[in-house]
């Protein structure tokens, strides 16, 4: 039997979410509200660290010491050294950041559930507080967890060849940083539990990147039976990895709803999530570059710290975010020798998650940046110090130093390509004018679906090996895909449809595609990690052909043709053809119609893991114009370039919008958005009138370039992309900021008041003056 099918690969139809969300169809979590609801409000810590004492007792406040029974699943890795530190649902004897979570006061109304907790008192004895990751590791620092010798989840060490005894002659040491994120989705976290009374399921309503997984953990805390737990993901308005943790709100709301068996909701406001939802970021770099005096990197040492908060959340813990920077410092360089230490640190401020560009964005933004130190020191253009690191494609697959293996790609014709879009020329002229004004360039590479091998290297208590699919025909030939991927705003009902249309020679718009319900989805582990197109298109791909060959065995059969192909919703042999819907009524309803030994349905379930279960690898080189105003320090974004390779595109209209919406969410790492503590671990930003994000008005044009090396273990040759746009702009915004002003720019965000300190007094800020201007060489 031979495949014949319309190509829907590369092309570009319009995302089918679109339709309703724009007319404002969308389901979100707080849309649904059953009768008699119950509105949950969370009466949090106002300090930092302290011994809680006591709450007033009330009608409708539950305590910790009210709840029942719930044993939260360690968060981490399986290896020794790591140290647990799981946030508990609410507070018992000491809380550890303003916002955590004491108590939940119940109302009919949510303003009579706000009057209830305005209305209690805390008792809290204070306790000194930590703040930044260094000091937390001093002698003497305050423990946050008494039980621990310091205030560290984990160390390690990433290390390769001889840095000590490399005959560098140059050696450049810097200290670069950046600041702390929120993930701020559009759609703050929500939940809403109830009991159904009719299948004795309780159902978790809520806004989620992973519902199967998230099903797991909390079934595990509340001593439940997974099968009568459902959870159901709706629309999505963001999630970015916030909501791919287990938190204490959700437990809280479906303990409550379990005991009280009536429905419990809870919607976070923003203030909420600014004081407590999972953050991001806040790397702190010590590294010195070791190379040889014509631009080549020889080696790489130093020391990564990063601040992950008070609390491991479940799975991962804290570990993976530096554990992960460390690893892909090298980037796409050839470097051989590497020396890195990493701690992750334990401070009083509220537990790290992931986010877009996980633990990259800041290897990303230390490499490019000691790149750039090193073109300054050595008077060299940074175009060349990276075009003569790069890795070329003919040492492809390539290993690097802290054990990554890069797949496919051209490095340097990405560079290139990046560098042919900016006009160089008109900038210097701008310079020679005087203007303030300069391109800066970074380069990286994307880590996506990895598989078995590297979650099980990490020692995760969760391995995300693989993906299914259920594509179910109905008995009027209609489709519909059921896979436990979680979409929030990836397009990826769209994508999925475009595979499964291509295999069956049907237009996408016939497959109708279900996902977030844990009732009707086959197991998944839902949508993080760049990893949902390779996971999910390939189960989706698999099922796709499973269910062509049954149809061609059954259409072939009613023809009594033994050749046969799919096209156009009908199986051909020759000139005569029979449509899916006349084989679908065959299959379901009139069995005698049926090959012999053929099981009757049309549904077929099909799982999926790539082969290289360390991951494959997208990247892109991106370059930033900005202009700097001397006098109030405001940069302003004048052009971005991005070249970049993501292996087949399945839709390009798609991956574009996942680069810009990445390389804004980066600028915003770049230029705007911090977290800010006090010394007594009071958060300062707490609302968007105190934590700024990019604007519409805030952005330049962003021209992309696509560049295609098929990956060799994928479907179609595709790679993940979703965090790419995320992990360069901060590298670059600042070499193009330094170059602007001739300084460098080794933190962010560079906001315009420290930009203003950095150009009034260069000496005390993390900026130097390059030794002399960049030339070509």
């Amino acid at each position: 039997m031979k495949q014949d099918h319309a190509g829907w690969i590369g092309a570009s139809p319009l995302r089918r979410e679109d339709a309703r969300h724009l007319r404002g169809q969308g389901e979100f979590v707080a849309d649904v509200v059953p009768p008699g609801t119950l509105e949950v409000v969370f009466l949090r810590s106002p300090v930092a660290h302290g011994l809680l004492r006591g709450v007033t007792r009330a009608a409708g406040v539950v305590r910790a010491a009210d709840l029942p029974p719930l044993t939260l699943p360690p968060a981490g890795p399986d290896m020794p050294g790591f140290r647990q530190a799981a946030l508990p649902p609410l507070a018992t004897d000491r809380v550890r950041f303003v916002g955590q979570p004491i108590a939940a006061c119940l109302g009919a109304t949510r303003h009579a559930a706000q009057d209830l907790a305005a209305s209690l008192a805390l008792e809290i004895e204070e306790l000194p507080a930590i703040t930044d990751a260094r000091a937390a590791l001093a002698p003497g620092a305050t423990l946050l967890h008494p039980a621990w010798a310091d205030n560290r989840y984990a160390e390690g060490q990433v290390r390769a060849g001889d840095p000590a005894g490399l005959d560098a002659p140059i050696r450049l040491t810097r200290r670069l940083r950046l600041g702390r994120q929120s993930v701020a989705p559009m759609e703050t976290r929500g939940v809403i539990a109830w009991p159904d009374h009719r299948t004795g399921e309780l159902v978790v309503r809520i806004s989620s990147q992973g519902p199967h997984t998230l099903r797991h953990a909390l079934a595990a805390t509340l001593g439940m039976r997974e099968a009568d737990l459902r959870v159901i993901a709706p629309d999505v308005g963001g999630g970015f990895g916030a909501k791919n943790r287990l938190m204490p709100e959700e437990i809280v709301v479906a303990a409550l709803a379990r005991r009280l068996g009536r429905p419990v909701r809870w919607i976070e406001e923003r203030s909420e999530h600014f004081l407590a939802s999972p953050q991001a970021r806040e790397h702190d770099y010590d590294l010195t570059v070791l190379a040889a005096r014509d631009g080549t990197i020889l080696g790489l040492t130093g020391e990564l710290w990063v601040d992950a908060g008070a609390y491991a959340l479940w799975p991962t813990g804290a570990f993976a975010e530096a554990a992960m920077a460390a690893r892909n410092l090298p980037g796409p360089y050839a470097i051989r020798h590497l020396d890195i230490r990493h701690h992750t640190v334990a401070t009083n401020k509220p537990p790290m998650g992931p986010y877009r560009g996980v633990g990259r964005t800041g290897a990303c933004f230390a490499i490019e940046r000691m790149v750039d130190v090193l073109a300054g020191e050595l008077g060299l253009d940074p175009l060349v110090v990276r075009a003569r690191n790069l890795i070329p494609p003919s040492a492809m697959p390539y290993e690097t130093a802290a054990g990554m293996r890069l797949d496919t790609g051209d490095y340097p014709a990405a560079l290139a390509a990046c560098a042919a879009m900016i006009d160089r020329p008109a900038i210097a002229a701008r310079q020679a004018a005087g203007e303030a004004v300069a391109v800066g360039f970074a380069i990286y590479t994307e880590q996506s679906g990895h598989g078995v091998a590297e979650w099980a290297g990490r020692r995760a208590r969760v391995v995300p090996g693989h993906e299914t699919a259920t594509l179910r025909m109905h008995p009027d030939g209609s489709l519909t895909l059921l896979t436990g991927i979680q979409s929030h705003g990836q397009g990826l009902e769209t994508v999925l449809a475009q595979i499964v249309a291509t295999e069956l020679g049907l237009h996408p718009d016939a497959i109708a595609v279900r996902h977030g319900d844990t009732a009707l989805s086959p197991f998944g582990f839902g949508t993080f990690a760049s990893r949902s197109l390779v996971f999910a298109g390939g189960a989706a791909q698999a099922a796709a052909r499973e269910l062509g060959a049954k149809l061609r065995r059954i259409g072939g059969h009613l023809l009594q043709a033994a050749e046969t192909v799919i096209r156009d919703g009908a199986v051909h042999a020759g000139a005569a053809s029979i449509g899916f819907a006349a084989i679908a009524e065959a299959a379901h309803l009139r069995a005698e119609r049926l090959p012999p030994g053929e099981a009757p349905g049309l549904d077929v379930t099909s799982s999926y893991a790539p082969p290289e279960g360390g991951g494959v690898f997208s990247y892109a080189a991106h370059a930033a114009t900005v202009h700097v105003d001397r006098d109030t320090g405001a940069v302003t974004l004048l052009d971005y370039a991005v070249a970049e390779d993501c292996g087949t595109v399945i839709n390009p209209t798609i991956v574009d919008g996942q680069v810009r919406g990445g390389i804004v969410q980066g600028i915003g790492t770049a230029l705007a958005e911090h977290l800010v503590f006090d010394a007594t671990g009071q958060p300062l930003a707490t609302t968007f009138a105190e934590y700024a994000m990019p604007r519409a008005a805030d952005l330049p044009p962003i021209r992309i370039a696509h560049l295609v090396t098929p990956a060799l273990g994928t479907v179609h040759g595709a790679k993940g992309m979703g965090e790419g746009g995320a992990i360069a702009p901060p590298a670059a915004i600042a070499n193009a900021i330094g170059a602007a002003l001739g300084l460098e720019v080794n933190m962010v965000p560079a906001t315009p008041a420290r930009v203003r300190g950095w150009i009034a007094a260069p000496s005390r800020s993390p900026s130097r003056p390059l030794i002399r201007p960049p030339v070509r060489a």
